[in-house]
């Protein structure tokens, strides 16, 4: 019987998971550039993580968490994670890293967990690759942090990419804003979805971040949160912006853009693409000053972001495919003799750093060619029962054609040259 991939649930195969290692290995050269240290979490964390964290009214926590019980008879509750920020924060608690380092600039790369409807870019279980800055309240890291994601952009050759702008205040300044808010959307509750009716009382802002039409219609000239700002906080995002400005980064404000975790204050943002549909967010995130203290540790300011990879790649494979990597060598092998010799031969290629693939099946000279030219090898090595009696080889450099005598003894001398040669 077949049995199918879960819907939501990809595989990444050759052919394109070579993009993958392309988007990792440029966000692990620019964590370094920016002196972030990689921290591995969990995949599964306990449910209170997520609902004290991410907020009891958030579409994740309300309708998107993967959660179960625990089989250790006590009834614990445990969800497969559905964003990075809160298992770091755990982490950091946990091992109260403060303790050594206030300061602690922080990457993870991995899956998250989602049940939604999965849709371009977006998956039940998709990929994340984020950073986290604890330690520091400054605007300077808030601009550190997208001049990074800037960077990376750079460096992996995504154009096209917007920067979204906007603060949240904080403890002092939103609470105004929230009432003025609220009084705003009481006049126009019957026009709003029942979602929002239902959670406009106990959050406001998160109506302005829902995707229904009707909601947005019935919201347009609601009160702009940046017209609250108290004189902190208003220093604090002009500062920012200033950096920015003075980095040569481009951005425009956006008023509405209240993202959808509860933990979030001061700055936030998101880098949007116009070639994604609605969910058109590539990288996004935003300070968290109280998070920390929320969940055990110390007052310790943050500010962090996630990306999904899975939207870098549609964008990246838009504009170029890459292919996976091509042996340095093929040995052709034709004959018993030349079979007996080819495997520790090929061991201690391997072991000076070439790459080599063969046939371990007795094939045509013709047919092992072929398959050599597939996978795109450099150079194929022609071996049979006549080539090991006289300790001599033929090389063959598979683009140029050029085609030489080479003793065995020195085969690994030889290739390393040609191979720096070519």
């Amino acid at each position: 019987m077949k049995i199918s991939a879960i819907k939501g649930f990809a595989d990444i195969l050759p052919g394109e998971i070579e993009t993958w290692q392309f988007v990792e290995e440029k966000a692990r050269a620019v964590f370094a550039l920016y002196n972030f240290s990689e921290v591995r979490i969990p995949i599964v964390e306990k449910t209170e993580l997520f609902s004290r964290s991410l907020g009891e009214t958030t579409d994740i926590v309300e309708k998107e968490m993967y959660t179960f019980a625990d089989q250790d008879g006590k009834g614990a509750l445990l969800t497969l994670r559905p964003e990075g920020t809160a298992g770091v924060v755990r982490a950091y608690v946990e091992a109260e890293l403060y303790q050594t380092e206030p300061v602690r600039k922080l990457f993870y790369l991995g899956p998250m967990f989602r049940r939604e409807r999965p849709q371009k870019g977006r998956l039940r279980q998709f990929y994340q690759i984020g950073a986290e800055a604890l330690g520091r309240g400054d605007p300077f890291v808030d601009a550190e942090v997208l001049l990074l994601l800037r960077d990376f952009f750079s460096l992996v050759g995504l154009d096209g990419v917007i920067l979204e702008l906007n603060s949240l205040g904080c403890v002092q300044c939103r609470p105004r804003y929230r009432k003025d808010l609220l009084a705003f959307l009481k006049e126009r509750e019957d026009k709003l979805c029942p979602n929002c009716r239902r959670r406009m009382e106990r959050n406001p802002l998160r109506v302005l971040d829902c995707k229904e039409e009707a909601c947005r219609e019935a919201t347009r000239g609601a009160p702009s949160i940046l017209d609250y700002l108290c004189q902190d906080c208003r220093d604090h995002f002009e500062t920012v912006q200033q950096l920015l400005r003075d980095s040569g980064v481009d951005y425009k404000l956006n008023p509405r853009m209240v993202r959808g975790l509860d933990y979030y204050c001061r700055t936030t943002f998101e880098w949007t693409s116009d070639r994604l549909g609605s969910q058109n967010a590539v990288a996004a995130g935003g300070r968290y000053d109280g998070l920390v203290e929320d969940l055990g540790g110390p007052p310790t300011p943050g500010i962090g972001f996630a990306m999904g990879v899975e939207r870098l790649v549609l964008l990246l494979g838009a504009k170029e495919s890459r292919q996976a990597p091509r042996p340095d060598l093929y040995v052709a092998c034709v004959g018993s003799a030349a079979r007996s010799w080819v495997i520790p031969a090929v061991h201690k290629l391997r072991q000076k750093g070439i790459s080599v693939e063969m046939d371990g099946e007795e094939r045509s000279l013709k047919s092992q060619m072929r398959r050599a030219d597939k996978l795109k090898a450099q150079f194929v090595l022609i071996m049979g029962d006549e080539e090991i009696k006289t300790g001599k080889g033929i090389l063959r450099h598979m683009d140029t054609k050029e085609q030489l005598e080479v003793s065995l003894r020195g085969l690994e001398e030889a290739l390393l040259a040609r191979k720096v040669s070519h």
